[in-house]
């Protein structure tokens, strides 16, 4: 498809680097964008010097209109967006309905995030995932992604990881844990990945360091909700002690893989992409060298 012909993109953009690497995709093919920017949600220089309109999370109606003034066509939701409380809220009349849809599992994200893209197709728009943007290299490949290969040990708590998360998921909670030597040290809540390997610094036992693993939650709405990963990822499992980073192959996206990579070879962690597939037979052997 041309440039022109590309149909307009709003970017509802919230705090991080995901929704720059957007922003970039776009001004490369020439195609036209509006960012929707929230004050205390969207990082300022996202969008200061750019074409974007401000909003405000309760003030659904509002942004919905601007969005059909503006022609936009398509949306996709990027970046990190905290989740406030009620009292901050202070929802319209059409951020309440939707709210009101999604009240069998208000306390979740899937149920509020599946809510939200129906009734926003609903009112005409297309909504895509970054990666449809972006391309699917954005998602983390699969198998080992830097020079350093796990231990039979971190590959058993790769798996134990893998299988708590999916449980973890399948409650709506979070989207990633971390495993040492078999023992669960953290799991992911409200507060973000960064937030609990800080935690788990803490928690280290002795001995051979323990595994971030992070996946996308059964059911998981992704063109909205991918769990993201980043070079601070790498940082934050240097400072706790840990000995690599497991990632769900075609499923978490990857915010500048070579620098991920380049950090963990530095430290000597290990990074890679895993499947459902390879716990039926779960080795190094089989993942690493077939």
């Amino acid at each position: 498809m041309k440039a022109c012909e590309l149909p307009k993109l709003g970017i509802i953009a919230g705090g991080g680097d995901l929704p720059l690497e957007i922003i970039k995709s776009c001004q490369e093919e020439g195609r036209p964008f509006l960012i929707l920017a929230y004050a205390g949600q969207t990082d300022p220089e996202t969008y200061l010097s750019l074409p974007h309109i401000m909003g405000y999370l309760g003030k659904v109606g509002e942004a919905i209109q601007n969005l059909k003034q503006a022609q936009v066509k398509e949306l996709v939701l990027a970046g990190r967006f905290r989740r406030p409380s009620w009292a901050e809220l202070k929802p319209d009349a059409v951020c309440a309905r939707w709210l009101a849809q999604s009240a069998k599992n208000i306390f979740g994200d899937d149920s509020l995030l599946k809510t939200i893209v129906q009734n926003l197709e609903a009112e005409g728009f297309r909504v895509v995932g970054a990666e449809d943007i972006v391309g699917h290299n954005l998602l983390a490949p699969h198998g080992v992604l830097g020079q350093h290969l796990p231990t039979d040990q971190a590959i058993a708590d790769i798996r134990h990881g893998f299988t708590v998360a999916k449980a973890l998921g399948r409650c709506d909670t979070g989207q990633c844990v971390v495993v040492q030597q078999g023992l669960v040290l953290g799991v992911e809540a409200i507060e973000g990945t960064d937030q609990l390997l800080l935690r788990c610094r803490a928690l280290k036992r002795k001995g051979p360091g323990g595994v971030l693993v992070k996946i996308v939650k059964p059911h998981q709405e992704t063109r909205v909700d991918r769990p993201v990963v980043g070079p601070q990822t790498v940082k934050y499992a240097i400072e706790a002690g840990l000995s690599g980073i497991a990632l769900e192959a075609d499923g978490v996206i990857v915010h500048n893989l070579p620098e991920m990579a380049r950090l963990a070879d530095e430290q000597g962690l290990f990074l890679m992409g895993v499947m459902d597939v390879d716990f039926a037979d779960f080795s190094a052997s089989k993942i690493f060298h077939e």
